[in-house]
């Protein structure tokens, strides 16, 4: 069995390139990434040791980079993470997410239908179904729930779900497609909340929370995820639509205020910001059918998950103090040159 994954040198990705190495020891892997800003090519430096591992540098959005490759490499099943994801970028330079999420897309699955692989696996969202008011807790995102996108991100990830769905309806491409809730784990990139908390107040810089930090998420161990999706592209039903949460709601402000604490640090760290434009108010996801349908549950709570994420940052102080020195973006052509394919 041969896999791309795109986005591989990201977050979620690059932790589902370790956990697939390790479940199935008989799969080839590649991984397709653009090493944009998020994408951390030290993250794979294990991964790129194990020879069934192969990198290539490059855009999902590059139709004859990507029909090269998908020539060559003959896969069966790809699973797309690659996306740009970050909403306060969104708001600020909406094209950028048009483009890689949603033509970036396009490509991947005309690329899928030429070359006629077995399952191709979207992961997505639950930043698709808007949000939830904070006074009704007995309220979940189901796989039925509206569409209703807040910012550009969520705009561009929702175009990408809908043409993946028009994909297989119109050339029966097998496709399947994951709404995940936030995660949280190692290599999550200091801009999100809980690996940028981690980070200030380790170096005792301001904490900045948006509002009154009352925002809810439901958060979701990556390797939780990780597993989800293995099953999805294994055994998840051809067309459908899987709603993967953590069931571990949380305010931005307890999450904030429980990173101080493992940390021994003071609250006084803490600073209140301008809230954000358009910011969603409750995620919460009912994971009920990938539950009856494939046996998933998440294994990690989240006061659990957050004890062990924080000691990962502690260890691999120079992993992230690099990414804040901007010096990881260098590393690719320090180690590889103008070379695409390790």
């Amino acid at each position: 069995m041969k896999i791309l994954i795109t986005g591989g040198a990201g977050f979620i990705g690059s932790n589902f390139v370790y956990y697939m190495l390790k479940k199935h020891p008989d799969y080839d892997l590649v991984c397709l990434d653009a090493l944009t800003y998020a994408g951390n090519l030290k993250t794979l430096d294990e991964a790129l040791k194990n020879e069934r591992f192969t990198f290539v540098k490059g855009d999902i959005a590059d139709r004859e980079l990507v029909f090269e490759l998908f020539a060559k490499e003959q896969f069966d099943i790809v699973v797309n993470f690659a996306a740009e994801s970050h909403v306060d970028r969104s708001i600020e330079d909406p094209g950028i997410f048009l483009k890689t999420n949603i033509l970036g897309t396009q490509t991947l699955m005309d690329a899928c239908r030429k070359y006629g692989i077995k399952r191709y696996h979207q992961v997505s969202t639950d930043e698709v179904y808007g949000d939830l008011p904070l006074d009704r807790p007995d309220l979940f995102f189901t796989e039925e729930t509206p569409i209703h996108t807040s910012s550009p991100y969520s705009a561009s990830k929702a175009s990408a779900d809908l043409l993946v769905q028009a994909y297989h309806r119109t050339f029966g491409l097998p496709i399947t497609i994951s709404r995940c809730s936030n995660n949280y784990g190692p290599y999550h990139f200091p801009e999100k909340l809980i690996p940028l908390m981690i980070a200030n107040a380790l170096n005792d810089k301001p904490l900045p929370v948006y509002g009154e930090g009352l925002n809810v998420r439901d958060w979701l161990y990556v390797e939780d995820h990780c597993k989800a999706i293995d099953m999805i592209i294994h055994d998840g039903k051809v067309g459908e639509v899987y709603n993967i949460g953590g069931h571990n709601e949380k305010t931005n402000i307890y999450i904030v205020k429980k990173i101080l604490e493992l940390l021994g640090k003071s609250e006084d760290l803490i600073t209140f910001v301008t809230d954000r434009k358009g910011h969603d108010l409750r995620y919460a996801i009912d994971p009920t059918k990938i539950k009856n349908d494939l046996g998933w549950e998440p294994d990690t709570m989240f006061d659990d998950g957050i004890v062990k994420t924080v000691n990962w940052y502690l260890e691999n102080r120079e992993w992230w103090e690099t990414i804040l020195r901007g010096e990881y973006q260098n590393y690719y052509e320090k180690m590889y040159g103008k070379r695409d394919i390790i």
